[in-house]
């Protein structure tokens, strides 16, 4: 929702992130479509979206053919904290989940994880 998203981007801006909002998966899929190769260093994606959902919006973007859509580090940010949301989160592709509420210092220790390798 539009709070989580400003609370993430506030933390993000914190650290120096740069941040590119979507309000729903279709719109995350066209934006990182739309950029340049490289452009992204990761992407936050939740799994309760409208228009297309986290799931649908991983699979876009690992189909397309371009050179990053594969390799970019795709983070679930869901209150879905299962066992099975997180394995279904990584069998469609995404590299880590990270079940809400989190604290801003496991959303730092995550993204520096994918970041700095």
């Amino acid at each position: 929702n539009y709070l989580n998203m400003e609370i993430a981007t506030i933390l993000l801006h914190k650290k120096n992130y740069e941040v590119v909002q979507a309000g729903n998966g279709q719109d995350g899929v066209e934006k990182f479509k739309n950029s340049q190769t490289g452009e992204f260093a990761a992407i936050l994606m939740d799994l309760r979206m409208p228009l297309m959902d986290g799931y649908a919006a991983t699979k876009a973007i690992r189909s397309l053919q371009r050179p990053d859509a594969q390799i970019i580090p795709i983070i679930a940010l869901s209150a879905d904290a299962y066992e099975e949301d997180v394995q279904q989160a990584l069998r469609i592709g995404m590299n880590a989940h990270l079940a809400k509420p989190f604290s801003p210092q496991e959303l730092y220790t995550v993204l520096e994880k994918f970041l700095l390798n």
